[in-house]
């Protein structure tokens, strides 16, 4: 993820003209590889996650093999409540996104910004094919990779998953990938719809909030590493790829950040 912010960073982008396609193709090769990573290493999930699990002593009458614990982090009142904000934070930014849209096409003729309704298009496309529809509808119902919680490793009832696996037993909304971090990425890609004078003010704050989002989703073991950090590039993977697919003949396929 860090490398990748510096990437998106004001002083990374500035001047620099990137061909749409070729972001694509980098983007999905890199989840497809991370996700290669996670399934052939499912310890780094396991791992990750026992640091965020705090084991107790079973009461008296429990299997010899049953973990008790909880993972601490998810009492938090606090944390709770940055949760829910994080949460609610792109449907918010979607509402005023549609608005300016609704806005742009309330001028007509030499008024109207055809360029800033593109980007507006791709940005609340961008949020309905990937966290909603891809991440939403699709995996997290489809796949059934129980949440840490749930798992026996964690004192749940179901066994362990990697990444990317189908074998899972969690009938709905289950753990793989993460909706949370993927509207978390989605925020982040907001940069390339803003004017330019926006941008550094607002890099650090969205950056902020794009990580500690899914760095929440994991502690409070809802997620795995895996699934907060291929839900979070997912976003970024279907911006790219709806950017790539709008890009016009007529016009010069980069997409230039000043």
């Amino acid at each position: 993820m860090n490398s990748i912010l510096k990437a998106f960073s004001p002083t990374a982008i500035r001047g620099a003209d990137y061909s749409a396609p070729d972001i694509f193709k980098v983007l999905l090769i890199t989840w497809f590889a991370l996700l290669v990573i996670f399934n052939l290493f499912p310890q780094i999930d396991q791992e990750i996650s026992a640091h965020f699990f705090t084991r107790e002593a079973c009461n008296v009458g429990v299997s010899l093999r049953e973990v008790c614990g909880h993972f601490p982090y998810r009492q938090e009142f606090t944390l709770q409540v940055l949760r829910t904000l994080f949460l609610r934070l792109p449907y918010i930014a979607a509402f005023v996104l549609l608005w300016k849209l609704i806005d742009c096409y309330g001028h007509f003729g030499a008024t109207f910004d055809a360029e800033r309704a593109r980007r507006l298009k791709i940005a609340l496309g961008s949020l309905i094919a990937g966290p909603i529809v891809l991440v939403n509808f699709i995996l997290k119902d489809h796949w059934g990779r129980p949440r840490p919680f749930s798992t026996t490793d964690f004192g749940g009832a179901l066994d362990f998953v990697p990444a990317g696996s189908t074998a899972g037993k969690c009938l709905s909304n289950c753990s793989f990938v993460s909706g949370e971090a993927a509207g978390a990425g989605w925020l982040l890609c907001l940069l390339f719809i803003m004017p330019r004078a926006s941008r550094r003010a607002l890099f650090l704050p969205l950056a902020t909030i794009s990580l500690l989002a899914p760095a929440l989703r994991l502690a409070f073991g809802a997620h795995y590493l895996s699934d907060v950090i291929l839900g979070w590039l997912s976003s970024f993977v279907v911006f790219a790829g709806i950017l790539a697919l709008t890009d016009s003949p007529q016009r010069e396929k980069k997409l230039k950040i000043e």
